[in-house]
């Protein structure tokens, strides 16, 4: 399964990662200043988030392109990867963000 983002998708995850970047530098700092153990946990847990959106953004993307791939092997009488081997992958990818 290849991840095709495109336009807005591309954006958007580009984005959040490099929000996650910049939170992850700030953490970085706050920690070498001997900043607030609080502040820098708060900031941490906000890269995480970013992150995690990042990677649900790109699953659904793949998830999307999937099913299309699928619907359009169908029409095509083409054989594939079954739905339960696809549900297996997809599964996994969801887990590994879990």
């Amino acid at each position: 399964m290849d991840l095709q983002l495109e336009g807005t998708d591309l954006k958007a995850v580009l984005n959040r990662l490099r929000r996650a970047q910049g939170q992850i530098s700030g953490v970085i700092r706050m920690i070498e200043e001997g900043r607030d153990c609080e502040q820098v946990v708060t900031q941490l847990a906000a890269a995480s988030r970013a992150l995690d959106r990042a990677g649900f953004a790109i699953i659904a993307t793949g998830l999307q392109q999937c099913v299309a791939d699928i619907e359009s092997g169908r029409r095509n009488g083409e054989d594939g990867e079954d739905g339960a081997q696809m549900r297996a992958r997809l599964e996994k990818l969801f887990l590994s963000l879990a």
